[in-house]
């Protein structure tokens, strides 16, 4: 609810809207540090359970603070789980994206996992759940909820690329994520995101979502900045996490700042 303004538009409706999103990785379990970058302006926050200790409370209370604005909520989920999808979805957010989708069949049981039956196997709690404002929007959310959720296949394995032209083939695989970091170190390269063996198969990433007509997504890194990433392509780039933000700047504080101590430095 946005006290009686118009509702902002989602990411999906964004990104099929031809509008490229810039967005943000949330790692501190912070619902001050979500609401803080959303009004900030960033396009999307993305929850991260995966590399956080974030519980579902926690992801719960940051997609509250993340409405107060025009950002749209999304989550990474643990682990491509039926189980885990299910609640995610419940707290009310605009997109989920899957680690390690490695193959056709995982794909579509993470597509399965985000749908209501006939289209899926998502539990239904609809007159309880936040995402249908607790049961006062229950007709308007079963009518959009299947098609509305943007649903993220993350790509970040050999075996991932070797079946990707399937996954993207998935009905309901709206997009792919390279996660080069994951990719890379699958290949032998570790801490090497823009090894050129690693940029090789992202490019053969890149190939097959295009020519499925699915978006692309992907973390900007040293040798591919967010600006070189939207010019080749891709449609979500996340720039940075709240923590490497916050590291950041108080690295560069300290350093102009801090009086020089005799003997450190």
């Amino acid at each position: 609810m946005n006290d009686g303004a118009a509702t902002p538009l989602s990411a999906k409706q964004r990104l099929a809207a031809g509008e490229p999103l810039y967005g943000c990785f949330l790692n501190a379990e912070s619902p001050i540090l979500a609401e803080l970058l959303a009004r900030a302006g960033y396009d999307c926050l993305m929850i991260d359970r995966e590399h956080s200790a974030a519980d579902l409370q926690t992801a719960r209370a940051m997609t509250q603070a993340i409405r107060t604005t025009a950002c749209s909520p999304l989550v990474r989920v643990p682990l491509n789980d039926a189980a885990e999808i299910k609640r995610t979805l419940d707290i009310g957010i605009d997109g989920v994206m899957a680690p390690a989708v490695n193959s056709r069949a995982e794909a579509a049981a993470f597509v399965a996992a985000c749908r209501y039956p006939p289209e899926g196997i998502r539990g239904v709690a609809v007159p309880i759940i936040r995402a249908s404002g607790y049961g006062l929007e229950t007709k308007r959310y079963i009518a959009e909820a299947n098609d509305a959720l943007l649903t993220i296949a993350q790509i970040e394995t050999r075996a991932a690329v070797e079946a990707v032209s399937e996954i993207v083939a998935v009905p309901g695989i709206d997009m792919v994520f390279v996660g080069p970091y994951d990719l890379s170190a699958s290949l032998g390269h570790l801490g090497e995101p823009d090894h050129p063996e690693a940029r090789a198969l992202i490019g053969q990433v890149e190939a097959a979502a295009k020519r499925a007509g699915k978006w692309l997504g992907t973390i900007a890194t040293t040798a591919r900045p967010a600006d070189r990433l939207f010019a080749d392509g891709y449609q979500l780039v996340l720039g940075s996490a709240d923590v490497g933000l916050l590291r950041e700047a108080a690295l560069a504080q300290i350093e102009r700042f801090r009086p020089k101590r005799p003997g450190r430095g």
